[in-house]
């Protein structure tokens, strides 16, 4: 039978992050990078990973990543800023979703 997770891990982990930075990353040390709410904790990012893809989680760093300011011909504003975790898992568990 299939595991039923609760919804609101799935709005938690908002989505992947997968740059060249995360992969090394997930090569070199089993570390995760997803983007996620302003309002999430380590706790909550934490339990969601667990929840959803079903791993142990050692460790959680969060960081706050500003709004960046842009033109476009005389165009200008600034994108908008986002909350990242990068997430370490237990020796040996992977996450098959960044297998590319």
């Amino acid at each position: 039978m299939a595991k039923v997770v609760d919804a609101k891990y799935y709005d938690l982990l908002r989505t992947p992050i997968i740059t060249e930075n995360s992969m090394q990353l997930v090569e070199s040390a089993n570390r995760y990078t997803f983007k996620v709410p302003k309002t999430a904790n380590k706790v909550e990012i934490k339990k969601a990973v667990e929840a959803v893809f079903g791993v142990e989680v050692i460790k959680v760093n969060t960081i706050t990543v500003l709004p960046k300011y842009k033109k476009v011909g005389k165009y200008a504003g600034l994108k908008p800023g986002y909350k990242k975790a990068i997430v370490q898992l237990k020796e040996g568990q992977k996450i098959p979703a960044f297998a590319v």
